[in-house]
């Protein structure tokens, strides 16, 4: 077999990948993404028993058991070129053999779960609630650097391109399913679901004005009112399209599930923002080990 060249999958000098700084039996296949590093004991706290931890950069990580299912807890940081990296090193340590640098025989496939926070699009979402992401809408690009079409809803998103007038100078949106084994296994009555949108940025990319113009001033309504075979986009974050992206094409399950704490259509706020956050994350350990 053709071998990675080292150049391409760099290595530390004690054998773990370069940026996540793990080896393969530092983590689970159930895994659970957040974006703040501060988050990840605030979800293992709950563990029956920890066995490992580790930091590098923002990237930190944490398995353990809950209710006898091994988990492991990985902090992405923020933006979808940060998800490239993770999405990429974990494939890495299960599907790649790190000593000899090829493509192992046999294909492990991981089950990842985001959680995260999120301002509602929808009037009828309201705050201290939670979303699951039944789609992926992505503005940054980035899955677009690799072979993709075949995970892509193409014409789901000639429709959201018509009905915003997208920008041709920008990259083209891109538009991904989640994993139906994961959705089937986390959805209830309790969970709002929709098209989690993904954007490249915080502040123009999201329509915050602050000193710069942006390009179209009426993009965010928009994409509040876009809706394709009854489904809407429920909120704009920064992560979840990278995920199911690059999931889906390296053979792996992902579904994002957020928090709602603002509602930007009514313009409140969660009067206790990390109530509704400790309690998704309690629901999310839950669901994934029953």
């Amino acid at each position: 077999m053709n071998k990675i060249a080292d150049s391409e999958l760099i290595l530390n000098p004690d054998g773990s990948v370069y940026h996540l700084n793990l080896k393969p039996e530092n983590i689970a296949q159930t895994i659970i993404f957040v974006g703040d590093q501060n988050r990840v004991p605030k979800i293992t706290k709950h563990f029956d028993s920890i066995e490992f931890e580790t930091q590098k950069r923002e990237f930190r990580t944490i398995t353990g058991i809950y209710k006898g299912i091994r988990m492991s807890v990985i902090s992405t940081g923020i933006g979808p070129d940060n998800i490239d990296i993770v999405m990429n090193e974990l494939d890495a340590l299960v599907n790649i053999d790190l000593e000899t640098k090829t493509i192992k025989k046999e294909h492990t496939q991981l089950n990842i779960v985001r959680i995260g926070t999120s301002g509602s699009l929808q009037k009828e979402i309201p705050v201290d609630s939670f979303v699951l992401a039944k789609y992926g809408l992505g503005f940054d690009g980035m899955l677009l650097s690799y072979d993709c079409d075949q995970v892509l809803e193409a014409d789901f998103e000639d429709a959201f391109i018509k009905h915003t007038n997208w920008s041709e100078r920008k990259s083209r949106p891109y538009i991904v399913k989640n994993s139906e084994f994961l959705e089937k296994k986390l959805l209830s009555d309790k969970i709002f679901s929709g098209i989690t949108a993904t954007a490249g940025g915080f502040y123009g990319p999201q329509g915050r004005v602050l000193r710069l113009a942006i390009q179209d001033p009426k993009l965010n309504s928009k994409i509040d009112n876009f809706e394709y075979k009854g489904v809407k986009i429920t909120n704009l974050e920064m992560e979840t399209s990278a995920i199911y992206g690059l999931s889906k094409l390296l053979g792996h399950n992902a579904c994002s599930m957020n928090a709602i704490i603002a509602n930007r259509a009514n313009g409140t706020f969660s009067e206790n923002p990390y109530k509704p956050i400790e309690e998704l994350i309690i629901y999310t350990l839950d669901k994934l080990s029953s």
